[in-house]
């Protein structure tokens, strides 16, 4: 019995982590959807810093869409060679396709560390937010400001020139289900176009994937935290996926639809 319960054990969160998962609990309705007021008022946000900070890093936000909205902060080493083109790392945030923004505090400090870390030139999306604008809205963003990057590189008075041969899509939970699908999208356009912004890698951290049929971690882990059950999960692909479409939806899944999907 000893070996058995051992086997199913779960490893302990860090204190902090378990004080910010339930503090995100609070944010959730007994039937998994989101208070968006909450979050939003819990949401902090950071300043664009055009100069460096403690770690050499500066920050600026670009827009991309005026008309969409659409925007994205960009973080780029001060101590960088001014001719030495860098290396791109195109980040989405998570946070279930419905909340948070490129200028959350915490993905802001993510974002920061990943520049300082990398060397690289991070591109931080403001996609818009279901459920106001549901699939494919995120998808399409993403894809505009590769575009814009491909077309225009960046802003001449941000002074950093860019190698688009070396180009990363990142993103965390929602952000890397996102990060995936623009990818493929990136990759099935240009190979009808000519374009000089090469992807040359895609970085998931725990993408947020799903479909009908519960895996044995959803189950196991169901009542772990309140913010991530199968529950607040559904409720997050109900305000993102297309009116009426199940979790077999290809946004849903790593490849194409599930059986029976809508």
């Amino acid at each position: 019995m000893a070996a058995t319960e051992d086997a199913v054990r779960l490893p302990a969160l860090p204190w902090t982590v378990r004080i910010q998962l339930a503090a995100f609990s609070l944010a959730h309705r007994r039937d998994g959807s989101v208070r968006r007021l909450f979050c939003s008022l819990a949401d902090l946000h950071a300043a664009a810093k055009r100069r460096p900070d403690a770690s050499g890093v500066r920050s600026a936000d670009v827009t991309v869409d005026a008309s969409q909205g659409l925007w994205a902060r960009v973080f780029s080493p001060s101590s960088a060679p001014a001719e030495q083109p860098l290396p791109v790392v195109v980040f989405f945030h998570g946070g279930g396709f419905s909340l948070f923004s490129a200028a959350s505090r915490p993905y802001d400090a993510l974002c920061r560390r990943l520049c300082s870390g990398l060397g690289a030139v991070v591109v931080s999306v403001n996609y818009r937010l279901a459920p106001e604008h549901r699939f494919p809205a995120a998808y399409d963003d993403g894809v505009d400001v590769l575009r814009y990057l491909d077309a225009n590189g960046l802003p001449a008075d941000l002074a950093v020139p860019l190698d688009l041969s070396s180009c990363f899509l990142a993103g965390d939970s929602a952000g890397g289900n996102i990060a995936h699908h623009v990818a493929q999208r990136w990759t099935a356009a240009i190979s009808t176009t000519s374009s000089s912004l090469r992807l040359a890698g895609v970085i998931l951290i725990q993408p947020f994937f799903g479909g009908e049929e519960r895996t044995e971690a959803e189950v196991a882990l169901d009542k772990v935290c309140a913010s991530l059950s199968m529950g607040a999960t559904d409720a997050y692909w109900r305000e993102f996926l297309p009116e009426g479409a199940t979790r077999d939806h290809a946004a849903s899944r790593v490849c194409g639809r599930g059986p029976g999907a809508r």
